[in-house]
């Protein structure tokens, strides 16, 4: 049984953008008491038509699981399946609107059996801190090592994938197939927390000074804080800033 309850919430702040591209959603499971999930998704510069799909879809898959036999690998399978339904739904949209829509993806699962499962896709990152210490974090290093060992790129070009519309990452890519990063973490304990978010936050900060912002405050006064100095730190020129916040408290 859990002990800890749970603090959650999203935010987001359009930066200095025309529109909001990003989307953050919590769920709970219809027939699964006791997980939680948080999607976070980055739908780019064409439009946020990707993101959108990913929350329609995460909640779509989530609402279906069934959590009374699942344990992390099930879980891994349900947050690969949803990327891979948001991918195949991109590329069907014969929408105008929805041309190019791509997304970035971040998801997480926390269950009543003190288990984390998470799964990214793109820059959109996902952090875990332990008592106020960073803990770990996703990254491209996955993805890089993939294209060097899959697709044989040396690894000084497999680091630039960003700037190729045939290797970047993202859901919705005509060009490949998503790449998903899977991890998780078995005996969460009150003091751990989580932050995803997209990359017009996690560029900004220090890894410590997220972990304090969340770590020391409710997610609504983390998420103000961290809004505030992206503003002030981005001079100007502040992309799309989404979060969600999840945080074990005793």
């Amino acid at each position: 049984m859990s002990t800890y309850k749970l603090e959650a919430g999203t935010a987001q702040h359009l930066g200095h953008r025309p529109y909001q591209h990003d989307r953050a959603a919590l769920f709970t499971a219809a027939q699964a008491p006791g997980y939680v999930m948080a999607v976070v998704g980055d739908g780019g510069a064409a439009n946020g038509a990707g993101a959108e799909q990913l929350l329609h879809t995460s909640k779509q898959l989530f609402d279906e699981f069934r959590g009374d036999t699942s344990g992390i690998d099930r879980i891994g399978q349900l947050l690969r399946a949803i990327a891979q339904e948001t991918h195949e739904v991109l590329l069907m949209n014969p929408l105008p609107e929805a041309a190019d829509a791509q997304s970035t993806m971040a998801l997480l699962v926390l269950t009543p059996d003190r288990q984390a499962v998470w799964a990214t896709v793109g820059d959109t990152r996902l952090y875990r801190f332990a008592n106020g210490a960073p803990a770990e974090k996703t990254g491209d290093a996955a993805y890089i090592d993939h294209l060097v060992a899959t697709d044989g790129l040396s690894e000084a070009a497999a680091r630039r994938h960003r700037g190729s519309r045939l290797l970047n990452n993202v859901l919705g890519n005509r060009f490949k197939a998503p790449f998903v990063s899977l991890g998780a973490r078995r005996d969460l304990q009150a003091g751990d927390g989580f932050l995803l978010c997209t990359d017009g936050l996690w560029p900004w900060f220090a890894d410590g000074e997220l972990a304090a912002a969340v770590s020391r405050r409710t997610p609504r006064q983390a998420a103000e804080l961290l809004v505030g100095k992206v503003s002030e730190r981005a001079g100007g020129n502040g992309d799309n800033c989404t979060m969600a916040i999840l945080k074990l408290v005793a």
